[in-house]
């Protein structure tokens, strides 16, 4: 065989490889390119943590991950020895303010009454001598036997004793009514505030006992038995399982008329069947990471939304995570 036989025999083998390819290649470009393009979500629930107002050691969880709890169902005790201690001091201070407040209405004690009703007496009194001698001492400086210094003196006693008199009343007066208006209000203050004090502890020692605002799933459970947490810290992760949806990241130029309010379908592998979908939030993702560029093209960006949709109707089994696929 001569060389150049070789040589376009090699040449055809070429051309005939570059053919195969190149067809195979058009044939894949034609048969992928027009397929439909998928786009894949996943489904979310809404999850709430439990945590507590106060700090304390756990004692005991009363439900484990992947429980059903109802509204009301006690998930966790906590021991916070410190909460005892202030319900004491508050429950102290009540009864001091308690007592106050009895002792202004009730006003001073009989024995007071009665020691400030002497005293009054004996003021009456000395006020009755002191009236008498004024009285003598006056005669005699008017006939003239007595000097003017001695009737001054005279009469200042008499007044000193009348004024002395007056205040005796004031005080049996004072003790016989008891405390002022202002005082008795006060007193009654001083047991409402304590009162809060006792309810604010009272509502710290009913954060020792966690129980459930909502019913659902424990997805997750964070502390062990014996373990400190702090204020706020979270306990555990329930899920709503009754609110569930799917997230979905789509181009708009994939959107293809999804508005709110709009349904659609979507595949889900885990059943092997498709469900009813109903958008109900839209937002597009900012401009970081989510754009498409095509101005290589002649042509525009493209961005990229959020789209959230929940089933048209309850879908048995589904759960968070699971896929959804829409064409």
């Amino acid at each position: 065989m001569s060389a150049k036989t070789q040589h376009n025999n090699i040449m055809l083998a070429v051309i005939g490889f570059a053919a195969a390819v190149a067809i195979v290649a058009l044939i894949g470009f034609f048969a992928l390119g027009r397929g439909p393009e998928l786009i894949q979500g996943q489904v979310e629930v809404s999850e709430y943590r439990v945590s507590s107002k106060v700090p304390g050691r756990i004692l005991e969880l009363r439900v484990k991950e992947g429980d059903f709890v109802k509204v009301g169902d006690t998930l966790a005790i906590l021991d916070a020895p410190e909460v005892r201690a202030k319900m004491e001091q508050a429950q102290s201070a009540e009864n001091a303010a308690a007592a106050q407040e009895e002792m202004a209405r009730n006003g001073a004690r009989q024995e007071q009454i009665q020691g400030a009703f002497q005293l009054m007496q004996q003021a009456k009194a000395g006020l009755e001598i002191a009236e008498k001698s004024y009285r003598r001492v006056q005669r005699l400086y008017d006939e003239g036997v007595m000097s003017a210094q001695k009737r001054d003196e005279a009469y200042a006693n008499y007044k000193a004793m009348e004024a002395q008199t007056k205040a005796a009343e004031s005080q049996y007066q004072m003790a016989k009514n008891g405390a002022r208006r202002e005082e008795k209000m006060a007193a009654a203050a001083m047991v409402g505030r304590a009162k809060g004090a006792v309810n604010e502890v009272n509502s710290y020692i009913h954060e020792t006992v966690q129980i459930a605002q909502m019913e659902g799933e424990v997805s997750d459970v964070y502390p062990k038995v014996g373990e400190l947490v702090g204020t706020g810290s979270p306990i555990m992760s329930i899920s709503v399982m009754k609110d569930m949806w799917g997230t979905f990241n789509v181009r708009e130029d994939q959107l293809n008329g999804m508005e709110v309010g709009k349904t659609f379908d979507a595949f889900v592998p885990a059943f092997n069947k498709s469900i009813q979908m109903k958008v109900y939030y839209m937002k597009d993702q900012g401009s970081y990471a989510v754009w498409k560029a095509t101005k290589a093209n002649g042509q525009y960006d493209l961005k990229t939304f959020e789209v959230k949709a929940r089933p048209v109707e309850k879908v048995e089994g589904l759960r968070p995570g699971m896929s959804l696929i829409i064409k």
